[in-house]
């Protein structure tokens, strides 16, 4: 029988959860696989916080870097170097004042004083010093300085002057460790040395050891002794502190520290330590920008390397190129001395004239000085190679750069005659063909024209000789009337005169302007033969590693036949025997065989002497920059020009030793006996005779007609009586 069981248990009814209400979950409540993996987020995304944050960091430290190909182009800025002929430095043109010297022309004594005070483990490290780390860590804690300062190597020196600020913070102390240990990779010991020492700043416009070196000691860095280079490397570590010419005490104590450093490095003996500390810095200071050599020449120079520059692709500021120019450093230095030695007496009497002494009262005394002050141009050149070898273009430089040799343009005066001449001569005129001495009027580009001799004075019948020997006026003027003016304008410009040439009688004188440089060069014709070598003055460029940049091309013509030139010549040479040049033999006792020509304009604003020998053409300008004023009454050519030329070439030919040509002797002349009263070829009757030159193609062949016999003879000597 079934029996209904009753529990005793009280039963229990679960209701259900509203959707409103929510039980609190703890934390800990979590099972283990879902608390894992929350930890596991988190860190993931601390660890992703850290490398996304150094990653950028990284990319932040490296972006002020440079990159591996500028590490292997280390090319800082150098200066370009301007050579003389015979190997002397004239001057560097530069944006930074720096010359490289290769590591083994730099002294042990600049190297052990630059690794005795900046980094005696250079050899033993990497680019860094650990225990200089340590130890300036130690010292920057203790002196709570964060910058990060102190244990820079040379290399880590080297690497924040090339590529990294100066900002003393910890990040550019990180990019300054990572380039030197990359420098280190890149190149050797002794070349980081080099890059250094040619690199660095040594103060007042001297970058790198050679050019600190000119800067305070004037010589070069093979040169420098024990105490110079220690205060050139003491300047090392503050360019304006320890400058020596601002702060000659503190760069003497420097200096000083440096060799005791090295004394401590074993590289300096105490003995001799303790002489030098004794001795004072012994500056000889060199400004970097005087041109102080042949200014004017230099400064010609630069302004064509200025044209040079796109055509060559190069830089002349900073590409370190290397300039070989034509100028001999000792003649142009004679040439200096022969201005020195012949200005005063020539200036004094520009000054006493008469409208100075009345111009004096007017004015302050600078400004006096100022108006008063005799100018030059002077210039030599190689005739046969058109090589500047000396000039002066004005009396200084530093008040004037503007060069009257080649920038300006005055009448010649006389000292055009010879193009007149030469015209004469190559189109059939002999030596003997005579004109009138006498007034004349002509037609000028102001209307008439009535042409005076220098001296006043008139007379008869002139040979052509005769009147270039004198420098007569009266028939160069008639000279150009038969010859026309236009045909003396063709020869001039054949012969290398540029400036425009007006084409009236008064050329005949020298009325239109010429720039000295040219017309010297033109002279250089008579000594080399008919041909016309434009002059140069850079012979050759090569870029810092002394690769050929720039070659210079002589530019030869044949202007003249050689039977013109050679008549040319003879003719210039007596006017230096025998004529208005005839000083420089009676005076100056020059007797080398030289031809020349005297120039004075009307006004005596300019005075000129041109004359050449076989080896040297050169030139002499000398006047007044305000054309308002004149040299004075009696200042011709042969009294205010011609004493340069000679005491100049007087002393280059004493002094220089080089070889002396001659004067070319030519076919197709012929020497005839003239007689000196008809200028008709001498009969055996002719009782005063001379010798004359002459084309063989336009010899003359009259004998004179007054002596053919022995009665003519009798006769002419009973008229004597």
């Amino acid at each position: 029988m079934k029996r209904k069981m009753r529990s005793n248990a009280t039963s229990t009814r679960i209701k259900p959860v509203e959707s409103s209400t929510f039980s609190r979950i703890e934390p800990n409540s979590y099972p283990p696989q879902k608390r894992s993996l929350k930890f596991k987020i988190w860190i993931l995304s601390i660890v992703s916080l850290i490398i996304i944050g150094s990653a950028v960091f990284f990319i932040y430290l490296i972006s002020g870097m440079p990159s591996l190909r500028t590490l292997e182009r280390i090319d800082p800025a150098m200066a370009t170097q301007i050579y003389s002929v015979d190997g002397e430095v004239l001057h560097s043109f530069f944006r930074y004042n720096r010359t490289f010297t290769p590591y083994d022309k730099i002294p042990k004594t600049v190297k052990n004083a630059l690794l005795s005070t900046e980094d005696r483990e250079f050899y033993n490290h990497w680019g860094i010093d650990l225990a200089g780390i340590g130890r300036a860590a130690v010292k920057n804690i203790i002196t709570l300085d964060l910058t990060g300062q102190g244990a820079s190597t040379i290399t880590m020196q080297l690497a924040r002057n090339l590529y990294l600020n100066r900002k003393k913070d910890w990040v550019r102390k990180l990019r300054e460790t990572l380039t030197a240990i990359q420098i280190e990779r890149t190149y050797a010991k002794n070349e980081i040395l080099e890059i250094y020492l040619n690199f660095m700043s040594f103060g007042n416009n001297a970058y790198g050891i050679r050019s600190g070196a000119r800067r305070y000691f004037d010589k070069s860095v093979e040169e420098l002794e024990v105490h110079e280079a220690a205060l050139l490397i003491g300047i090392l570590k503050g360019q304006t502190y320890y400058s020596p010419i601002r702060h000659p005490d503190r760069a003497l104590q420097r200096r000083n520290i440096v060799m005791k450093m090295m004394v401590d490095n074993n590289c300096l003996d105490q003995t001799v330590y303790d002489s030098l500390r004794a001795l004072s810095l012994e500056l000889n200071l060199n400004d970097p920008h005087d041109m102080k050599t042949s200014p004017y020449f230099t400064e010609y120079i630069r302004r064509q390397l200025n044209a040079l520059q796109d055509s060559l692709n190069i830089n002349i500021y900073e590409d370190g190129l290397r300039v070989y120019t034509t100028l001999n450093t000792k003649m142009q230095k004679y040439m200096e001395m022969a201005v020195d030695s012949t200005i005063d007496p020539i200036q004094n009497r520009v000054r006493n004239q008469p409208a100075f002494k009345k111009l004096r009262e007017t004015m302050t005394d600078t400004a006096f000085q100022e108006l008063s002050t005799m100018q030059m141009a002077f210039v030599a050149i190689d005739p046969k190679t058109g090589h500047i070898l000396a000039m002066i273009g004005g009396r200084d430089f530093n008040k004037s750069k503007f060069n009257r040799v080649t920038q300006m343009q005055r009448q010649p005066g006389s000292a055009f005659k010879p193009f007149l001449y030469t015209a004469a001569i190559d189109n059939g005129y002999l030596p003997t063909d005579q004109y009138l001495n006498q007034p004349t009027v002509e037609v000028n580009e102001d209307g008439r024209w009535t042409p005076k001799n220098y001296s006043g004075r008139v007379g008869g019948l002139m040979t052509l000789r005769e009147a270039l020997r004198g420098s007569v006026n009266l028939v160069a003027v008639r000279l150009i009337s038969d010859i026309t003016p236009k045909t003396v304008v063709r020869y001039a410009k054949a012969m290398g005169i540029s400036t425009p040439l007006r084409p009236f009688s008064s050329l005949a004188l020298g009325s239109s302007e010429v720039i000295p440089l040219e017309l010297v060069s033109a002279y250089g014709i008579f000594a080399n033969n008919g041909v016309h070598v434009k002059p140069i003055s850079i012979l050759k460029i090569e870029d810092r590693n002394g690769n050929l940049v720039y070659q210079a091309r002589t530019q030869r013509r044949e202007v003249l036949s050689s039977q013109t030139t050679f008549i040319m010549n003879n003719l210039l040479q007596d006017v230096m025997n025998r004529g208005t040049g005839y000083n420089v033999r009676g005076v100056y006792k020059f007797y080398h065989p030289a031809g020349g020509k005297t120039g004075t304009t009307n006004d005596n604003t300019n005075a000129w002497f041109i004359g050449f020998t076989p080896d040297i053409v050169a030139g002499v300008w000398v006047g007044l920059d305000d054309f308002q004023y004149n040299l004075g009454p009696n200042m011709a050519g042969s009294v205010a020009a011609l004493p340069f030329w000679a005491t100049f070439m007087k002393t280059v030919y004493d002094s220089l030793n080089f070889k002396r040509d001659s004067f070319t002797e030519v076919s197709g002349i012929v020497k005839l006996k003239i007689c000196n009263e008809t200028k008709q070829i001498a009969t055996n009757y002719c009782p005063d005779t001379y010798e004359e030159i002459f084309n063989i193609n336009y010899r003359p062949s009259e004998s004179c007609d007054k002596h053919k016999g022995p009665n003519a003879l009798r006769n002419n000597r009973k008229r004597q009586f």
